[in-house]
């Protein structure tokens, strides 16, 4: 790895935000907590879904590219169930909601992961990929640089027989009219 200084960095980087984010998540879901209703929910359900968000690409350090690929699996095992606790949490008709409410402005265990997780599994979902391209990139060029360099040397050694094609036509003649 030609990075790997510059991962650990990027590593610590990610978990010194990371660890900035908790606290301000601390601070603005106090705030939440006095605004009445749904509303407050809301407001701390946005700011854990933007740490999960935080969380996912804290995570994508390295080398290499996101590949941009739907996936399934994760939709269905990560991203419904916990939509559906959040929504259990917020709406009173939905079945577990007297479990999953949060009570005097404090949310259960279960609805912050789940808040936290959508937020990881939603960008997942889409980029659900991580290879590491530049190995790819590298093998092409060398098989490009291959390429090129056997074009080369094939025009180059037909170049150098037209050359001595040419020089044994003109010495031919002379050749002849020696005889």
């Amino acid at each position: 790895m030609k990075n790997s200084k510059r991962n650990i960095v990027n590593l610590i980087f990610s978990s010194f935000l990371i660890i900035g984010y908790i606290v301000c998540t601390y601070f603005f879901s106090s705030l939440a907590k006095q605004v009445s209703g749904i509303g407050g929910n809301l407001i701390q359900i946005a700011i854990l879904l933007v740490f999960g968000l935080l969380l996912f690409y804290a995570t994508r350090v390295g080398e290499g590219k996101q590949v941009k690929r739907f996936s399934l699996p994760v939709l269905l095992l990560v991203d419904l169930p916990c939509l559906y606790i959040i929504l259990a949490a917020l709406f009173k008709p939905i079945p577990l909601h007297d479990q999953l409410a949060p009570v005097d402005g404090a949310f259960p265990v279960i609805l912050i992961l789940a808040v936290v997780a959508l937020g990881y599994g939603i960008p997942y979902t889409f980029l659900s990929g991580y290879e590491l391209a530049e190995e790819d990139d590298e093998e092409e060029e060398e098989e490009a640089e291959d390429t090129a360099e056997t074009e080369d040397k094939e025009e180059t050694a037909e170049a150098e027989e037209k050359t001595s094609d040419e020089a044994t036509e003109a010495e031919k003649p002379v050749e002849d009219a020696e005889d």
